[in-house]
């Protein structure tokens, strides 16, 4: 299965976000916007596992220890690598170091069983649209300009999951595997 290791979205930060994502849907029609069912904060992507690969992923995250649970805040958006060659289009994540220690800890417990570890610092963000093209969107820039302190809402973290993503024509359909509570 093709699998990541996030943590999920409460209903309300869910909706809020799918509303900021139309008012700025209307700004940049070229991108794939993330259907809002979709839209998770992901700890470590796995891709595609076997069985045998899963079972080890759960014996390990259950090892990882017990963490106490956090609040996150989802405020402001940005653009990966920058707003002059977008690729990805995101929500900022506003969080106390337990997420980036939670991050830290699911990454060592999975490069014990052999996976790599992420080049990349962990930079916790919520994708919201990818680009097709890597060029500016002047209109949607100065909307997350004006929008850069807006807060989308608040939650508490006290579990993370195993997903499975399912590739289609029609988007990702994401499906939890095992839940990892705090």
């Amino acid at each position: 299965m093709r699998a990541f290791i996030a943590i999920d979205l409460p209903d309300p930060v869910r909706a809020a976000l799918a509303k900021a994502q139309e008012s700025f849907r209307r700004l940049c029609s070229d991108a794939r916007w993330t259907r809002p069912d979709g839209i998770h904060l992901t700890l470590k992507f796995l891709g595609q596992i076997s069985d045998a690969r899963v079972t080890q992923v759960n014996e390990a995250l259950s090892n990882a220890g017990a963490f106490e649970p956090f609040s996150i805040e989802v405020a402001g958006f940005g653009f990966f690598p920058n707003a002059r060659r977008p690729r990805v289009f995101w929500a900022g994540v506003a969080a106390p170091p337990a997420l980036a220690e939670l991050g830290a800890r699911v990454e060592v417990e999975m490069e014990k069983i052999g996976f790599a570890r992420e080049e990349r610092d962990f930079s916790p963000h919520l994708t919201l649209a990818r680009f097709k093209d890597s060029r500016p969107q002047p209109e949607l820039s100065s909307a997350v300009a004006a929008a850069a302190a807006s807060s989308v809402g608040k939650f508490e973290v006290s579990e993370f999951f195993l997903f499975e993503s399912k590739l289609s024509p029609h988007g990702a359909q994401y499906q939890k595997v095992v839940r990892f509570p705090c």
